[in-house]
């Protein structure tokens, strides 16, 4: 399930603003990432060709299972590395920026060794 990076920020925006509204359309992801209508129009095709959402009659946007699944492990990735960056001492501007990178990059194995480490050093976790 191989998806670029412009791809999964936007899964992640329909996620986010889903939870925000009671429907999602193309202009609540343009003002959302302040991008162009057009541009979204373009990746909503193409996120739809991909099966990743549905749009319809209505021109309201939901995330099919597969989109959904890539949407929440983005998410995931943004709030537990945002989160560990903060707790480390990092302005918290700077690691939901910097979090924002590494969430794409980072391996699945990487990741969930870093989950797993930081879950072990909370102290919530003792």
């Amino acid at each position: 399930m191989h998806i670029n990076e412009s791809a999964e920020n936007y899964l992640e925006t329909i996620l986010i603003l889903s939870k925000r509204l009671p429907a999602v359309r193309a202009v609540d992801i343009s003002e959302e990432l302040q991008f162009k209508k057009s541009s979204v129009s373009v990746a909503m095709k193409n996120l739809r060709e991909k099966g990743h959402i549905k749009v319809d009659k209505s021109g309201f946007i939901t995330l099919t299972d597969s989109g959904r699944e890539i949407a929440e492990m983005i998410f995931e990735r943004h709030e537990m590395i945002s989160s560990w960056l903060i707790r480390l001492g990092v302005d918290s501007k700077t690691a939901v920026e910097d979090a924002c990178k590494i969430e794409h990059v980072i391996s699945r194995e990487s990741f969930e060794a870093i989950k797993k480490y930081v879950g072990a050093a909370t102290p919530e976790s003792r």
